[in-house]
């Protein structure tokens, strides 16, 4: 193959043409020449893979959220990702969470999204664009990302509310002047404020035919991005689109390093201790994957998470484990507390899945 057709799938929020053009300029670039097109929509690329007219596409991994069986029947499969570059999302207001009025506004589109602000910091008022718009007696709020953005701005610039959370694509797309403040997933303090990406936040995935050459498919993955989809694909992939809502996850290499001076900082000796083998010696040169899942009650009073810390060598392994922890973790805390004794009080159920 002398020449690799590429499509790729931009959406608002992962710029994945911007991906694939910086990778090309980049010191990395594939030994293969690459022809780069853009096309509009998942159903379409699917369409031309199959008949040969494109040899990949590269498209933001949200948009394969249940689609995959469709996938497969076109003969198509995921055979690699790159790595996210910017999935945090960011509040644009003129104070960060902690320094915010009481009773500020703060619209926010996703659900998770709002959980989290609620549970960062009280007294806010954190709304939906949609319900905010109706209880403000506006015109509805765009559905597109792009427009909706805007109508957010105009709001925020007006005065009518003091902040709302976009992505730093739409950010930089509309060129925005307000100040912007990210939604890290490490507080600088332990036990502070962390905010979960969404689910496939900013990760893009390769599709091709099947039995697509490895070698071609290397040049182009990462494996970081790689470790990334393997994970989500397997914790959140059968996820309800209402449960997805609700949930946040992260994945991402960790080197030994950052994780020793994370340690000291805070005082962590069980990190500490995972960065050593059997025999007390530190390793210097393993590569940890860090996998964090997180639900946040609606009023954000509550949270359940799992996190792990896993070898590289079986992070595969360690997921499937994990899986089957998290499910049950998840039944037991959304299931009625039984009484001990008929006297007792209702006692209602910690994570309420429905609400």
């Amino acid at each position: 193959m002398d020449e690799l057709t590429l499509a790729t799938i931009d959406s608002p929020d992962c710029r994945v043409s911007e991906h694939i053009a910086i990778l090309i300029a980049s010191g990395d670039a594939p030994e293969i020449d690459i022809e780069s097109r853009v096309v509009d929509g998942f159903s379409e690329a699917l369409e031309l893979l199959e008949e040969g007219e494109l040899d990949m596409v590269a498209l933001p991994a949200t948009m394969l959220h249940g689609k995959q069986a469709e996938m497969l029947a076109a003969g198509c499969e995921v055979v690699g990702a790159r790595a996210p570059r910017r999935p945090n999302l960011i509040l644009v207001s003129e104070n960060k969470i902690a320094y915010q009025p009481k009773s500020a506004f703060i619209l926010a589109e996703h659900k998770n999204v709002r959980r989290q602000l609620r549970r960062a910091r009280r007294g806010l008022r954190v709304l939906g664009p949609v319900a905010y718009a109706a209880i403000s007696e506006l015109d509805g709020p765009p559905s597109d990302p792009l427009p909706l953005t805007e109508w957010m701005e105009d709001l925020r610039q007006n005065g009518e509310i003091d902040g709302y959370i976009t992505s730093r694509a739409i950010y930089d797309e509309l060129e925005i002047g307000g100040r912007r403040h990210a939604l890290l997933p490490d507080p600088k303090d332990r036990g502070g404020a962390h905010f979960l990406p969404l689910p496939y936040a900013d990760l893009v995935i390769l599709m091709a035919r099947r039995r697509f050459p490895n070698s071609i498919t290397e040049q182009i993955a990462e494996p970081e991005g790689n470790t990334s989809w393997w994970v989500q694909d397997q914790l959140i992939s059968g996820l309800s689109e209402e449960m997805l809502e609700r949930t946040a996850v992260l994945v991402r290499h960790r080197h030994v390093r950052s994780l020793m001076k994370q340690a000291e900082e805070h005082k962590d000796i069980a990190l500490e201790q995972s960065c050593h083998d059997t025999e007390g010696e530190v390793l210097d040169d393993d590569v940890h994957v860090e996998i964090r899942l997180e639900v946040v009650s609606k009023d954000g009073h509550r949270s359940l998470g799992l996190d792990r810390l896993i070898s590289h060598a079986e992070y595969q392994y360690a997921t499937i484990s994990m899986l089957r922890d998290w499910e049950v973790l998840v039944r037991e805390a959304s299931r009625p507390v039984p009484k001990d004794f008929y006297t007792d009080i209702e006692a209602p159920v910690y994570i309420d899945l429905e609400e």
